[in-house]
């Protein structure tokens, strides 16, 4: 229990999520708030402004024209995209670090959770999701819980790995058993910690669903299922690789198919160059 006591004592240590972008997220939660209201907390910051313009001036976008203000952005992008670029622009300072028990070099996460989010995204419009904003935030974020975990399972590995080898754990039910808690758990207090709202903290907890409560819960289903596409194409696949339940009834559930998920990868095959782009630029 000590170990866990000091791992909650380490969330302290990760960057916080800045004032502006928790807000963006509780703005994009609220049904009563207008997207205007976000406009207007990115044009008030700086710093902000100028990550943002920079992005959406990057070869990501490809835009015919410079843009030279965030509501010249949003004008072109919409304030969806604008959104979400804040969300990535406030993650990268903590996720860009490597993650040695995980077997990730610097930036591995971060790709990982960059692709996870915009494949999210993709599955969340196709499913005609209300809560598109949120299952973006929340598919970013997902892995949060490995940057603390990260020394713990480095100094475990070994009975982590035996674990998942000989007695066919999954990865996150091997460091539950040897370390006490797993990434997932630990990235759910993160999310408490900074305010989230509960149906956030439930995502980020549930993403491996490896609770059969949640495996109704068509949002958490989208993250899990774009976390299995971006293992599957090998984008910041580290030690665990693939060491984790396949979960077929999701997929059945949400009405997903295999030649679904083939034109997903292949869709995004294509779009790799330009994420590398917009990644190389945050």
């Amino acid at each position: 229990m000590s170990a866990i006591n000091n791992m909650l004592k380490e969330i302290q240590m990760l960057k916080p999520m800045p004032q502006v972008a928790t807000q963006i997220i509780k703005i994009a939660e609220d049904p009563k708030s207008s997207m205007a209201d976000a406009a207007d907390l990115i044009m008030y910051d700086p710093s902000l402004t100028a990550n943002i313009l920079k992005l959406c001036n990057s070869a990501y976008f490809g835009l015919s024209r410079k843009v030279d203000s965030v509501k010249d952005a949003i004008s072109l992008l919409g304030m969806d995209k604008v959104v979400d670029l804040v969300l990535l622009k406030s993650s990268a300072a903590n996720l860009k670090k490597s993650s040695d028990g995980y077997g990730l070099h610097e930036g591995d996460l971060w790709r990982h959770a960059v692709s996870s989010a915009l494949i999210a995204k993709e599955l969340a419009v196709k499913k005609a999701s209300k809560n598109k904003q949120l299952i973006f935030t929340a598919a970013l974020l997902k892995d949060i819980g490995k940057l603390i975990l990260d020394r713990y399972v480095n100094d475990s590995f070994v009975k982590i790995n035996n674990l998942v080898r000989n007695e066919k754990y999954s990865f996150n039910e091997a460091e539950k058993k040897v370390i006490g808690i797993n990434h997932a758990e630990l990235g759910g207090i993160v999310a408490k910690t900074w305010d989230f709202s509960p149906k956030m903290v439930s995502m980020i907890t549930h993403h491996h669903m490896s609770d059969d409560s949640v495996k109704d819960d068509e949002d958490i289903s989208i993250i899990y299922l774009a976390d299995t596409v971006c293992m599957m194409i090998g984008i910041g696949v580290g030690s665990d690789g693939l060491a984790y339940r396949f979960h077929k009834d999701v997929l059945e559930n949400m009405d997903i198919s295999p030649l679904d998920l083939q034109t997903i990868i292949a869709g995004f095959g294509d779009n790799m160059r330009k994420v590398e782009d917009l990644i190389g630029s945050v």
